[in-house]
């Protein structure tokens, strides 16, 4: 795996055959759970796909999956939730560069590319819209994890196509 940034991974996107271009998987990276989002072949809609449990004893499990879903799915590259925060280095972010360290020490994800997206308030957002909901706990928190992957990867793909859209419009 190697990061590009944001433009740089939409661009490469571009470049492919239209009819064999690949998608992006959105990744909500937490403490226990990865939540997946996935694009449509044009890249323009993110959907939610599943939840992965995350150990450091099953990465290797966990680069089993990601491979089937690069297979399955025509995937050519993450989109990573980052919390970016100028003043100081999170928690959160840690775990975010360990994750994409533990995945990128295994080198069986070479051929793809990830990027960095801000992913502040995206599980905040899904929480509120959840609150009406009676769910039991562990449900609304799968419900949380991949929908916050969605808003990642939504954000991303919005912020993208309009950027590319003002591009062809000069």
């Amino acid at each position: 795996m190697r990061y590009v940034k944001p433009l740089t991974l939409f661009h490469d996107l571009l470049k492919s055959n239209a009819v064999e271009r690949g998608r992006l998987l959105g990744l909500d990276v937490g403490d226990k759970y990865v939540g997946l989002a996935v694009s449509d072949p044009r890249n323009k809609i993110a959907s939610p796909l599943s939840v992965l449990l995350r150990k450091k004893s099953t990465i290797d499990l966990m680069v089993s999956d990601f491979e089937s879903l690069v297979s399955e799915l025509s995937l050519e590259g993450f989109v990573v939730g980052y919390p970016f925060d100028r003043f100081r280095g999170t928690r959160d972010a840690v775990q975010v560069n360990l994750f994409i360290d533990d995945l990128c020490k295994t080198r069986k994800l070479e051929g793809l590319k990830y990027t960095y997206w801000d992913e502040r308030f995206t599980s905040k957002n899904v929480e509120l819209l959840l609150k009406p909901l009676t769910l039991h706990p562990v449900q609304a928190k799968t419900i949380i994890d991949k929908f916050a992957a969605v808003g990642i990867l939504q954000g991303y793909l919005d912020y993208i196509n309009r950027k590319m859209k003002l591009e062809s419009a000069e």
